[in-house]
């Protein structure tokens, strides 16, 4: 499958998925599509055979309309590459199980810092 990885997830993450699996992953930068938001890269995205889109957007659900969609959309649920790293082979499953036209979040725990107690 070819992976479109957004330009709000780590570019790590295109090598990671490169090597452990066995999709064509490129970044929305090294397509030249960085400049584009949402709905004109998903339209670029799919014009270029583009099958699924990987994105750390979770409302991008709710911003575009997906119906007749051709391409699969997966949403992280970070996008911090120490967080998203320990999670890419549920990363993977999710690129092999992903359907044309559907939406999928995909649980990678999320950021959060913690409070130091007081003395």
């Amino acid at each position: 499958m070819r992976v479109l990885v957004d330009h709000n997830l780590p570019h790590k993450l295109r090598t990671s998925l490169g090597t452990l699996g066995k999709h064509e992953i490129v970044t929305a930068s090294y397509m030249g599509w960085g400049e584009l938001k949402n709905g004109e890269l998903l339209r670029t995205a799919e014009e270029n055979g583009i099958e699924v889109f990987l994105t750390g957007d979770q409302s991008l659900v709710d911003e575009q309309n997906l119906t007749g969609r051709r391409l699969a959309i997966l949403a992280l649920s970070a996008n911090n590459w120490p967080i998203v790293k320990n999670h890419v082979p549920r990363i993977l499953a999710a690129i092999d199980s992903a359907l044309p036209g559907s939406f999928q979040a995909v649980d990678c725990g999320r950021f959060s810092r913690r409070k130091i107690a007081d003395g």
